[in-house]
């Protein structure tokens, strides 16, 4: 017996087919680059970005917390404004290096992507620094390149450990 117009019991239409479940109608999960980079998005994620570094970077302590510091206040003093237009141009580099994780996440059925990324900690490190070793080889500003440099051997510890917020962010624009 059939519900209201309308209304799906399960049953199978005259046309032998099932009518349309609501369950199955759901599109398939949208790519990294068409959740964090659509026009009306890419704003709002590049200033979490921005907040997700500055609280990074307050949370540090220790000779490479300081170091990080150092490296942090030696660029944003000489290049005002740098690091926010760093994330601005390099977000949608980061997103396709975080796009195959992503595409695995949603494959495996996780619940936190957060967890998924530190599970994997050293390989998306790897992904992510990828990109700013290369902006850092093409850049001619050298007190930028020395900045960087003099935080590089230590980058991947503190990548991996901004991983579960980096999973955060991204959920937030995904769910």
């Amino acid at each position: 017996m059939s519900g209201p117009p309308g209304t799906h019991s399960g049953a199978s239409t005259t046309t032998g087919q099932r009518p349309p479940d609501k369950e199955n109608d759901i599109p398939m999960a949208a790519t990294l680059q068409e959740i964090l980079l659509a026009p009306d998005t890419k704003p709002h994620v590049v200033d979490d970005c921005y907040t997700l570094i500055q609280e990074e970077l307050a949370d540090k302590s220790g000779i490479s917390g300081t170091a990080l510091k150092l490296a942090y206040k030696a660029a944003t003093t000489f290049a005002p404004g740098h690091v926010r237009h760093m994330v601005e141009t390099l977000l949608p580099r980061m997103v396709e290096e975080l796009e195959p994780f992503w595409a695995d996440f949603n494959t495996a059925g996780g619940a936190e992507f957060g967890d998924y990324l530190a599970k994997r900690g050293d390989e998306v490190a790897d992904a992510l620094l990828r990109v700013t070793d290369d902006r850092a080889a093409g850049s001619n500003r050298p007190v930028i390149i020395k900045a960087y440099r003099s935080v590089r051997s230590g980058a991947a510890k503190h990548v991996k450990a901004a991983l579960p917020q980096v999973g955060d962010l991204v959920l937030k624009y995904a769910r």
